[in-house]
């Protein structure tokens, strides 16, 4: 049975306590943290573990990654996190061409060397722009998995993209440690929402999506919406979902 974790960022304007006993009481299994969850470790361990809830990933800014990898590593051992991925890069930071984005590949597989050495996951998170053709048919995450990196694949974004969220899980297969469980609504909902939707509630395709998961072996599916009108019910329904669906509870 794979892990079912949400991505804290979600909840990003809740109390942190709040969230944790809503995500419990909503049958998560785990979650996944960013930066304001990392100030102060110990105390987010102590929570974490007073609410029942491992922080099974997280997120980590790259040049965080690159500049200090023994914080990142004592930060991810201290909170009990197995999972450290990077997660984004701002439009000025971003490679133009196949050139610079095999470049980009490279500094990814070297900064997450000593994670890795660590005996840690590390890997990419991506949003659309990895997706473009940058001619060839070939794209910024072929790159990325060509030069050694693992992925945590953010589908919602794939899907985004114009990139069938099946045909990316089967193309990256074994490469893929875990997922972003993230629905799109349909063409011109959701505006309160940036387009996103609670899981189930939009147009992508779970069963298929999710059996696809299963069947590469992949078994930590990260629940997430970027822009929740209701973060607590986005968090509750999404779960009531996907619980409902053997691809995840069996």
């Amino acid at each position: 049975m794979p892990v079912l974790s949400y991505q804290l960022y979600t909840s990003r304007e809740a109390d942190h306590a709040a969230t944790l006993a809503n995500v419990k009481a909503a049958g998560y299994d785990a979650v996944e943290g960013f930066g304001p969850w990392f100030d102060d470790p110990a105390a987010s361990r102590d929570m974490l573990d007073a609410a029942g809830l491992p922080m099974a990933s997280g997120h980590f800014a790259l040049q965080m990654i690159e500049d200090d990898p023994a914080k990142v590593i004592d930060t991810a051992r201290t909170m009990g996190i197995g999972h450290v991925y990077a997660p984004f890069l701002m439009p000025g930071d971003r490679p133009t061409d196949h050139a610079g984005w095999e470049a980009f590949a490279q500094r990814l597989a070297q900064a997450g060397k000593p994670i890795v050495d660590a005996g840690l996951t590390f890997g990419w998170h991506n949003h659309d722009f990895e997706m473009v053709d940058l001619g060839g048919g070939v794209c910024a995450e072929d790159l990325i998995v060509g030069a050694g990196v693992s992925l945590e694949l953010d589908l919602g974004w794939v899907f985004r993209a114009g990139v069938d969220p099946v045909a990316a899980i089967n193309k990256y297969g074994d490469r893929i440690k875990a997922l972003h469980i993230k629905d799109r609504a349909a063409e011109g909902q959701n505006p309160d929402q940036d387009g996103w939707a609670t899981v189930g509630q939009g147009v992508m395709d779970w069963p298929a999506i999710l059996s696809a998961a299963r069947a590469q072996g992949i078994d930590l599916f990260v629940v997430e919406n970027d822009h929740p009108v209701d973060d607590a019910a986005f968090a509750a329904e999404s779960a009531t979902y996907l619980k409902s669906l053997p691809e995840v509870s069996a």
